[in-house]
């Protein structure tokens, strides 16, 4: 038995990706957090709010009932800080195993500080200690290029964008060796497992409870090589012959290599957080865009899963259907199913309703299409 329930997503009406999963061994929650959709998208701050505290309130009931929660990286819409005033951190962390990105290498500046901040707030919240007791010397001085771990990208052939594409490498070859450096020089954060607080680094590692295996991915980059957003881990999760798979933010795929990952897991299950549209023209090119919808189709063509949710940042662009048509077309001609979590509880994404409210103005709240309320499903 491998249960699913999509807890909060973009489509949702706000950004988020967390996800409960529920196994005959074990109860699994992944990255429980969520941000307010960005200013510029068009409905009114107020429905934003009320659309964050529907997300508040479902993640609180599911992750509440977890044995294991993960946090696959530190941007603010996949964890929640135990000082937060929306949730209760006891309910969330206290006495349960917590599985995190290792936020000592392969990790940006600003996660690097944020999980920093998570990690200190945790240990004073639930231990009453400072987090220099749980500092280390670092273990390594020497890191591996991650290009090497995306053979199949890094020899594809982008036609007149190649010139460009070299030079958004070696900028971000340049911006990893200063990472490097930061990394070999700071004080590292150990894992922690005191009392009530149980903190593990998950990277490349995997778990067994009973039938269930729980795997972890080495760090995948959080967008195309080099992107300044920083690493994330991506999710397995299988048991007697069903597998669920979560990608964390990989954003499309862009990277050819995470596509063929999901090909060759072949999950039942698929999460995906699909690629920025909404960035289209200034933080996307057209090739990056290309690149992704081109993942989708070869893992529609080449997998057996079931369902892909296809949903996160992706959603928070209203015109998300135009610039990704040609992968929707794709999954209708072969009949899969790849559709948002809104979709999945048979509702409108928000992003859709907001494009109505933009045309008219007239539209009502109550006229939008309000997400199941997750924290009453029977589990």
């Amino acid at each position: 038995m491998l249960r699913f329930i999509p807890v909060w997503f973009d489509s949702m009406g706000s950004k988020s990706s967390s996800t409960y999963i529920e196994t005959k061994d074990v109860r699994i929650f992944i990255d429980p957090g969520l941000s307010a959709l960005q200013p510029g998208f068009p409905i009114p701050e107020s429905w934003k709010s009320s659309y964050n505290m529907m997300g508040y309130r479902a993640i609180q009931s599911l992750a509440s009932k977890a044995d294991i929660i993960i946090v696959t990286h530190y941007h603010y819409d996949h964890f929640e800080d135990p000082y937060s005033p929306y949730l209760d951190a006891k309910k969330i962390y206290g006495d349960k195993l917590i599985l995190i990105k290792d936020p000592n290498i392969y990790i940006n500046r600003s996660q690097h500080e944020r999980a920093r901040i998570f990690l200190e707030h945790m240990v004073g919240f639930f231990l009453d200690k400072p987090l220099e007791d749980f500092l280390t010397e670092p273990k390594k001085t020497d890191f591996d290029d991650p290009l090497e771990w995306i053979p199949i990208a890094l020899n594809k052939d982008f036609g007149d964008y190649n010139r460009r594409r070299r030079e958004i490498l070696a900028s971000g070859k340049k911006r990893f060796l200063s990472l490097c450096d930061m990394w070999s020089k700071s004080m590292w954060i150990k894992e922690i497992n005191e009392r009530s607080l149980h903190i593990e680094f998950a990277d490349g590692r995997e778990y067994t409870f009973g039938s269930t295996r729980i795997r972890f991915t080495e760090p995948m980059f959080h967008g195309i090589e080099f992107d300044r957003l920083g690493w994330v881990i991506g999710v397995i999760i299988e048991t007697k012959g069903r597998k669920l798979l979560y990608t964390s933010d990989v954003q499309g795929p862009f990277i050819e290599d995470y596509a063929e990952w999901v090909i060759r897991e072949n999950p039942d299950i698929v999460i995906i957080d699909g690629p920025p549209t909404y960035q289209f023209g200034y933080m996307m090119t057209r090739t990056n865009l290309r690149r992704a919808i081109e993942n989708i189709k070869n893992i529609l063509r080449h997998t057996d899963s079931e369902l892909i949710i296809w949903d996160h940042h992706l959603l928070r662009d209203i015109y998300w259907r135009e610039r990704v048509g040609e992968a929707l077309e794709e999954a209708k001609k072969l009949g899969r199913q790849l559709i948002t979590s809104a979709e999945f509880y048979g509702k409108k994404p928000v992003a859709d309703l907001a494009r109505l409210l933009k045309r008219d103005s007239r539209i009502k709240r109550e006229e939008f299409i309000i997400p199941p309320n997750i924290e009453q499903i029977n589990l």
